[in-house]
């Protein structure tokens, strides 16, 4: 077998098979095969596209190309979430605890802030003491008495997707379908739990920019899941909007405790019930219906908060900043920004406002860059909400003066007022089945 034929069959759209796929990705892992040859094999996946066998070959070719967590000696079902990924988006922090509640288990293994989105582990990492990195034992025990742990990415998880990320990062095929949904998948499957829920994002602070390409790459997401026997359901969720009103680590924390004590805002914490409901439904908890009840419940009750001070204080994280928020302080600098005009917030252009937060010192512009976990955005107005001129928008907040005037230019330019208001949209989209497709 050579890489130059399965290039050449590629290339003229022709179906790889699953002794060739397997063949290109072995190779490519113990150096066989060269950058260059296969920046040519993406390009023409990139080109000509992969049917659902030949992604969910590529999806199993990529997981056993490194490690896979065995989680058999965690109690009960184990049920995996993953995000495309957003600003404020803050929803592991929630669901995780509701689901614990009901004896369902989250093994969660997140990663850092990417570009303009945030990451849970950075959030977390503002609690002070929090311990994000776990040995394996701890972690599971952690998962064994509270219900669930998330931990930092670690091992070596579909080492594959890394190399071929590099690639597809610097040869123009990142806007793949196939290609996105095998490199979510593969880490996803090697995570080893039982369920996996897919929160899709879609619009301005979105990878995908429109629903219809958003629902493509669940399709393809829930049948790499089905097609390795783990029950997968996707919910296409909205990133025009920010999620909620903090944006920023330790501002994040804050408001996951104020929804985690039923006073969260409305979007995050409608949000957040259909996310655990649709985890505990995957995880054969009860119908819909049944489960999104279980969900309100465990806010109503305060149970879901307890379990997350538990998981906090598991890991080493000073609860005394759960329990009270307002230990966190605030940062050296802040400033008001303010409607320069009446009329209504007509759109926000999220991943803009997640590039301004990024400039705060939320995220990293470079690999080592600190990040400052008490910077951010707290939003007073969103989308559809009429103005004054003169009527607050937000405030931002930074350990750096001069950064605030960057990030102000770029907020200022982000947020479009105009005297008609916008047509409202639903916060779930729609939810995607492997036997169906549900719009909303």
């Amino acid at each position: 077998m050579r890489i130059y034929d399965i290039i050449c069959n590629k290339r003229d759209g022709k179906e790889l098979t699953k002794e060739e796929i397997n063949y290109m990705i072995e190779s490519y892992c113990k150096g066989k095969i060269e950058d260059y040859q296969m920046s040519a094999m993406l390009m023409a996946i990139y080109l000509n596209g992969m049917t659902d066998e030949e992604t969910a070959n590529l999806t199993e070719a990529m997981t056993k190309s490194g490690d896979i967590v065995d989680l058999s000696s965690i109690e009960g079902i184990k049920v995996d979430k993953h995000s495309t990924g957003g600003v404020g988006d803050k929803t592991t922090l929630i669901i995780a605890p509701i689901v614990a509640c009901y004896g369902v288990k989250v093994a969660k293994m997140s990663g850092r802030g990417l570009g303009h989105t945030g990451g849970t582990i950075d959030k977390l990492e503002a609690i002070p003491n929090f311990k994000t990195n776990l040995d394996k034992e701890e972690f599971f025990n952690v998962i064994n008495e509270v219900g669930f742990s998330i931990v930092a990415q670690s091992g070596n998880l579909a080492p594959a997707d890394k190399k071929i990320y590099a690639l597809r990062d610097v040869t123009g095929t990142v806007e793949s379908i196939p290609l996105i949904a095998s490199s979510i998948m593969s880490k996803k499957l090697a995570s080893g739990s039982d369920c996996i829920l897919l929160d899709v994002k879609v619009g301005s602070g979105a990878f995908m920019k429109d629903i219809d390409s958003s629902i493509e790459l669940a399709k393809k997401m829930v049948a790499i899941g089905e097609h390795c026997g783990k029950k997968t359901v996707a919910l296409i969720t909205d990133m025009d909007i920010p999620l909620g009103k903090n944006i920023g680590n330790a501002l994040e924390i804050k408001e996951v405790v104020e929804v985690l004590k039923g006073k969260g805002p409305q979007d995050l914490t409608n949000i957040c019930i259909t996310l655990s409901s649709n985890m505990l439904y995957i995880a054969g908890k009860g119908t819909l219906e049944e489960c999104e009840k279980m969900s309100k419940e465990a806010l109503k009750n305060g149970l879901a908060f307890e379990k997350f001070v538990q998981m906090v204080e598991r890991q080493g994280g000073d609860t005394e900043y759960i329990k009270n928020t307002e230990k966190f302080g605030e940062s050296k600098y802040k400033e008001d920004i303010f409607a320069q005009e009446d009329g209504y917030i007509y759109s926000m252009d999220t991943e803009e406002i997640g590039i301004a937060s990024v400039i705060l010192g939320v995220g990293r512009e470079k690999k080592d860059d600190k990040i400052d976990c008490l910077a951010g955005i707290i939003l007073d107005k969103k989308t559809g909400d009429k103005v004054n001129r003169g009527d607050k928008l937000c405030t931002i907040y930074s350990g750096d003066k001069n950064k605030l005037d960057l990030a102000k230019d770029k907020i200022i330019k982000a947020i479009s007022i105009q005297e008609n208001k916008s047509k409202k949209t639903n916060l779930i989209k729609a939810s995607v089945f492997i036997d169906k497709i549900v719009k909303f």
